[in-house]
């Protein structure tokens, strides 16, 4: 059986004898791999000898770290199969060019890509704090939105990316933003209202895109609005966790 492994590589232990016969020397010195070096006297002890445990790291120890991980990894996975993440739906809409895109894969990735108008949709996975997010970007065009509807089903949050600069087109979204509501499909869906490009000087306030939303007047969904901006990924995870608290639980329409 091979010796017990240490915590640390060198371990230096004083002892002190008086001068003994070296065969006096407790045998459990041997067992546990301690060398007494003495070159004056071969054939004893001095008065005050340094004894010098050195750690070999045996091929069985490395074996052992690999099984070690090999085990954490399982576990990790039995772990996630008995309390699996709980997954939701998102469906992310807005205008053209209000950011709904450089959110999810600020998101998703952490960082700015370069993007184009989506045509269609984009989906990506999000995970935040054990809760998985299906989360589906919407193509904002004139032209697509009409097929937004086609997303619908078993959503349990919608996301409403609004360019806080885009002043004229505001009431475009607002009612974009009612009919949606009106969806079936819809009806136990949490609305969450981004305020993007909050980092601009002539950027609408919260407060403002409020009033012009008329988010007050919305009595059949729970909503909130977030001031954000999708380039440093302020306010995104503040909303994330909006999303988060709001939707355990509920039953996608």
């Amino acid at each position: 059986m091979p010796p017990q492994s240490l915590s640390c590589p060198f371990f230096f232990l004083i002892f002190i004898f008086p001068s003994r016969p070296r065969k006096q020397i407790p045998s459990f010195f041997k067992q546990i791999g301690i060398s007494l070096d003495s070159p004056e006297k071969p054939n004893t002890l001095p008065s005050r000898s340094t004894l010098v445990l050195h750690r070999h790291r045996p091929s069985y120890l490395s074996k052992f770290q690999s099984r070690s991980k090999r085990m954490g990894a399982f576990i990790s996975k039995f772990w996630f199969m008995l309390f699996p993440a709980k997954e939701y739906k998102i469906v992310v809409v807005g205008l053209e060019n209000a950011g709904k895109t450089t959110t999810l894969y600020k998101l998703h990735l952490g960082d700015v890509v370069t993007t184009h108008p989506t045509v269609g949709s984009n989906v990506e996975e999000l995970v935040y704090k054990n809760i998985r997010f299906e989360v589906w970007d919407l193509g904002g065009q004139e032209r697509l939105r009409t097929s937004w509807a086609t997303y619908y089903r078993g959503t349990h949050a919608v996301i409403v990316v609004i360019d806080s600069t885009d002043r004229a087109r505001i009431t475009i979204m607002k009612d974009e933003l009612f009919r949606l509501l009106g969806h079936e499909d819809l009806q136990h869906s949490v609305i969450l209202v981004f305020a993007n490009k909050q980092d601009l000087k002539d950027a609408m306030t919260p407060a403002e895109i409020t009033d012009a939303l008329s988010l007050h007047s919305i009595k059949t969904h729970d909503w909130h609005i977030q001031a954000c901006c999708a380039l440093t990924g302020d306010g995104l995870y503040d909303g994330l966790g909006w999303i988060a608290q709001h939707v355990t639980g509920k039953a996608p329409g």
